[in-house]
């Protein structure tokens, strides 16, 4: 039975970090570590539904390790994770068997729900399990779409993220320094940058947004979604 962890290999501590609180924040467990060497003796022991796999690794790099794992048939999901952005990179490690190719800086949120989407296919999911339904709210975490009571609401891509993220954990109190490292990962962003989001997707989806019903404050905490 495949287990639903994920391992994580990047030798960037701080990019580490993100990654397995983007993991984590997902309701998935993870393993990290930062070299390919590590990578290979952890698969050699153990059992993961996907490994999300950074290039520029000191000693052996994030090429060697996908070529050494297909040569022995370990056909595991592989997400290359890279701040490498040219063409020839993303068709070669695609060509050598990685199963996606996300450049840095990454959508926290983004990823997240391609990791869950990824793990759903390989345990044979529908695609009704690309919609989340959260009262009157639809979202389809492959075309990226939101509806409300059928009607479509257009969001940007922030505010998608932070839609997604709501649906995805209705009830859950997150603080705002949460929010940031979750949809904003290592980005500098202005301190109202916060409310600025909340703010605009409360004239989107709520039916008064002076009086909100979906997205409530906690104050001195952040915000929760509810419906």
């Amino acid at each position: 039975m495949t287990t639903e962890k994920i391992l994580i290999v990047d030798d960037d501590a701080a990019v580490l970090k993100l990654l397995t609180k983007v993991i984590r924040g997902n309701g998935l467990d993870c393993d990290a570590v930062g070299s390919g060497e590590e990578a290979l003796k952890l698969l050699s022991e153990n059992s993961y539904a996907l490994m999300l796999l950074d290039i520029n690794l000191g000693g052996m790099d994030g090429f060697e390790v996908i070529e050494k794992l297909r040569s022995r048939g370990n056909q595991i999901p592989i997400f290359i994770i890279s701040g490498r952005k040219e063409d020839t990179d993303k068709l070669y490690g695609l060509g050598i068997g990685a199963d996606d190719y996300i450049t840095k800086p990454f959508n926290p949120v983004i990823l997240g729900a391609k990791v869950k989407a990824m793990i759903r296919r390989m345990k044979g999911g529908t695609d009704n399990e690309n919609l989340l339904r959260a009262g009157p709210f639809t979202y389809n975490t492959s075309t990226l779409r939101l509806t409300k009571n059928d009607k479509e609401i257009v969001l940007t891509g922030k505010e998608n993220a932070m839609m997604k993220l709501f649906l995805d954990n209705p009830g859950r109190v997150f603080s705002r320094n949460l929010l940031y490292d979750l949809i904003w990962g290592n980005s500098l962003v202005d301190d109202n940058a916060i409310m600025v989001y909340i703010n605009r997707l409360r004239q989107k989806i709520e039916d008064e947004p002076e009086n909100p019903r979906y997205i409530q404050t906690i104050r001195g905490i952040g915000y929760r979604f509810v419906v």
